[in-house]
């Protein structure tokens, strides 16, 4: 990977439609990014990991580094977060980082990482006070909100075959440019 190839790190979540990110990771590459996943630890069952290592040329992370472990991903240019389930954004606006992937988009605020989010869930979860709450004060951090409409709680995957994976690409291509050297991620 060159240094001059900006670094996307796409944050998985545990939501069915998961298994398709390589959709994202492709579309991705063809604009001429680096990519790494950062992986929720529930998320780990959703994705074929051998794939997504394959596709990225990384490993996958879900857990923190032991101290004194290199880093084995570049620092991010910009994150995309899709599939976005309730959960993650919920906790991720109230600045929860008990997860990898939560502590690197808690921090990416502080260090003025780009950030796309594509929510996926259900009606019923969409309808809770606390959700529109998350959205809008992820909105006022300057996350860039995606994503289609909720789908009806009793149809688990419906909306998967539109889901607009590159809608994250298209959000951040105006916001991404290139960080200085030295500054650290991941």
């Amino acid at each position: 990977m060159g240094a001059e190839m900006p670094f996307l790190y796409v944050v998985v979540c545990a939501s069915g439609i998961a298994r398709e990110v390589g959709t994202l990771i492709d579309g991705a590459r063809e604009r001429g990014w680096g990519v790494g996943v950062v992986a929720t630890p529930q998320a780990l069952g959703f994705i074929d990991r051998r794939a997504v290592e394959e596709r990225t040329g990384y490993p996958i992370r879900s857990a923190w580094r032991r101290p004194g472990e290199p880093k084995p991903l570049p620092p991010p240019d910009a994150i995309a977060v899709a599939p976005a389930t309730f959960n993650t954004v919920n906790k991720w606006a109230a600045g929860i980082s008990d997860t990898l992937a939560l502590g690197i988009l808690c921090e990416a605020y502080g260090l003025g990482v780009p950030t796309a989010v594509l929510p996926y869930l259900n009606a019923a979860q969409a309808a809770h006070p606390a959700y529109r709450q998350s959205l809008d004060r992820l909105r006022e951090m300057g996350v860039l909100i995606g994503g289609q409409r909720p789908h009806p709680a009793d149809r688990l995957e419906s909306g998967a075959e539109t889901f607009r994976w590159e809608e994250a690409l298209e959000l951040l291509g105006p916001a991404v440019t290139r960080r200085p050297a030295g500054e650290d991620g991941g």
